[in-house]
């Protein structure tokens, strides 16, 4: 693997990909679509060949571009459109009665913490817990090992930092964020399925909701919602949003369809 900072010769099995800065296409191959049973999906990997900049990674996610680990990628699925980038304008964005509840409770019970991402034994448990108990993982996936956890979560090829959510002094959940100069993208969540009535998952969205507002940022990013898989369908409540459909943005007001303007 290519460090950063130096100059690198791709090896001809890896095609060396123009950009800002240069990739490595590491893997394109159909595959068994993560969202869709009976679909297939093409999610080209690619590593870049330097650390992406506050900016960069602003251009990178306006394309739909998400990242795991050191790697990028956007869907290029050949017939599916499912996918779609969503994001949040946050000067736009007014919480509901029922999420102002859930920021004034987890603020009142949930000790929360940001640092450098940490990869150790409790987070990969934690983790693990959370897709097994939530029906996330798929019926022929492994538990992570630490190991792995540390290449698909704590290794970056970006400014990332992790939101710790504690209770009692214990760590319930954590939130993978990256920063960019003008937005914030929302990587991963996961929490411990007992805490559940604290709707983590909600608070940890609220809470980086007000990070943007409190460093000036203008959207945060929710990654993929995916038409026709339930687990991801819950990004679409937050309103208004914008989703990149057919490569432009386009802003929905309401849950049933898109606003009469589209945005550039």
């Amino acid at each position: 693997m290519p460090c950063y900072g130096l100059t690198v010769s791709a090896p001809q099995r890896y095609p060396m990909l123009p950009g800002e800065p240069p990739e490595l296409l590491v893997h394109d191959e159909p595959m068994r679509c993560p969202y869709l049973p009976g679909e297939t999906a093409r999610l080209p990997l690619r590593l870049p060949l330097s650390r992406i900049s506050r900016r960069q990674l602003d251009a990178r996610l306006s394309l739909g571009e998400r990242r795991q680990g050191r790697l990028v990628y956007r869907t290029a699925c050949a017939t599916c459109r499912a996918c779609e980038a969503i994001r949040i304008p946050v000067a736009d964005y007014v919480l509901s009665k029922t999420q102002r509840r859930v920021l004034r409770r987890g603020k009142r019970m949930i000790e929360t913490e940001i640092g450098a991402i940490d990869s150790d034994a409790a987070r990969t448990r934690l983790y693990n817990v959370h897709k097994g108990e939530r029906g996330l993982r798929q019926p022929d996936d492994e538990p992570l090992s630490v190991a792995a956890y540390g290449a698909v979560l704590a290794d970056t090829c970006c400014e990332s930092f992790e939101v710790r959510y504690r209770v009692g002094g214990e760590l319930m959940g954590v939130a993978i964020v990256d920063r960019g100069e003008r937005a914030l993208s929302a990587v991963y969540c996961y929490y411990d399925p007992l805490y559940a009535a604290l709707s983590p998952g909600v608070y940890s969205i609220l809470y980086q909701l007000e990070l943007c507002k409190r460093w000036g940022l203008e959207h945060l990013y929710l990654g993929l919602t995916v038409h026709g898989c339930d687990a991801m369908t819950y990004k679409r409540t937050y309103l208004p949003h914008e989703r990149l459909v057919d490569g432009r943005w386009a802003r929905f007001e309401r849950a049933d369809g898109p606003a009469d303007e589209e945005m550039p």
